[in-house]
């Protein structure tokens, strides 16, 4: 821990700075106040691989919804699902309503260790990190990508990434202070945030620059290094647009586990790793081919989706027909909000 020495007098430099820069975040409690485990925990899990701004409406929608872990135990997992739709990675929404269920059978309690937070559906190392030591100001290092670019560059770490993830943890553990550990973990995130961003870093701004070593040595902007990328391989596929005679669209629920899990569908072929695939009919039916395909970037592969639309008197595929109107509504994720467009542009 950061007691004496150089680790104690960068950690006072990034506090004093946190307490006048500090952001002003909807999840975020004022200086000063004890943090809510459970707007902590929301926050965390939707922070995940998600930017602040992509995630800021949503905490507010699901803090509206349901300002407790109780009440967010208590609904129904599709309400969750649909909440969530659009924010991508929809794994970690099942997790979360399942974990909200698990702490809300503990009385509502959140554990203060690391060992049981872990233990807790869709919490992981570093999110178990940054629960304890924002909810609880347990003395430990919250290394996320902002903290990993703000130690690879004031230590000037020249290994890639992820192989000198053992040594930022390292080096992050020993600047964390006994007290004000939640604050400290927050003013990490901020510092990498606003100051030590990925590009134009404002060093002239950072309370830690008259030490870089990256700035010193002019390669601050460069790091960290990463390991080279393989490039992605392409998948493709067809999607059924499927209307009944009043206009209304067919939509079915994916299977809980998977890509996508318990998201809405429209329903569509096995995706095909690296060749198109001749269209082959699901039902025998009068298909049209719209214009236009639907492109969408998952962690590991593209997608194109050609789009076929058909009319049908009856629900299929084990689906149900709702009206496009309402289609917002929906547990929609972001690949079938782009087919619903392509779809109703075409008309």
């Amino acid at each position: 821990m950061a007691e004496q020495g150089l680790e104690a007098e960068l950690s006072g430099k990034l506090l004093v700075w946190y307490d006048a820069n500090a952001r002003v975040l909807p999840w975020r409690e004022r200086l000063g106040v004890k943090a809510d485990p459970y707007r902590v925990w929301l926050s965390e899990i939707m922070l995940q691989q998600t930017t602040v701004a992509a995630v800021k409406d949503y905490f507010i929608k699901f803090i509206r919804l349901w300002p407790t872990v109780f009440d967010l135990a208590a609904a129904e997992t599709e309400d969750v699902m649909k909440a969530w739709a659009g924010l991508g990675y929809y794994a970690r929404a099942r997790n979360l309503h399942a974990c909200s269920k698990a702490i809300a059978s503990a009385g509502g309690v959140f554990p203060e260790t690391l060992e049981g937070l872990q233990a807790l559906p869709g919490i992981g190392p570093y999110t178990a990190g940054a629960i304890a030591a924002i909810a609880f100001d347990v003395p430990v290092a919250a290394v996320d990508g902002n903290v990993d670019r703000v130690v690879s560059r004031y230590y000037a770490i020249e290994d890639p990434l992820p192989s000198s993830k053992p040594r930022i943890r390292e080096l992050a553990q020993a600047l964390v202070p006994q007290k004000r550990a939640g604050d400290f973990a927050q003013a990490m995130m901020d510092l990498g945030a606003t100051i030590c961003t990925p590009k134009s870093p404002s060093c002239g701004d950072c309370p830690w620059t008259d030490d870089c070593a990256g700035r010193m040595k002019g390669i601050a902007a460069s790091l960290p290094l990463k390991a080279t990328k393989q490039s992605v391989p392409t998948r493709y596929g067809h999607v059924y647009w499927i209307e009944n005679a009043r206009g209304d669209v067919l939509v079915r629920t994916r299977a809980t586990k998977g890509l996508l899990g318990g998201m809405t569908e429209f329903p569509s072929s096995d995706w095909i790793d690296g060749k198109r695939m001749m269209f082959a009919a699901p039902f025998e039916a009068d298909w049209k081919k719209l214009s236009g395909l639907v492109e969408h970037t998952f962690t590991h592969f593209h997608l194109e989706l050609t789009v076929w639309k058909t009319v049908v008197a009856k629900p299929v595929l084990d689906g149900r027909f709702v009206k496009t109107k309402v289609l917002a509504t929906e547990a929609l994720p972001s690949l079938m909000r782009k087919v619903a467009v392509l779809a109703m542009k075409a008309g």
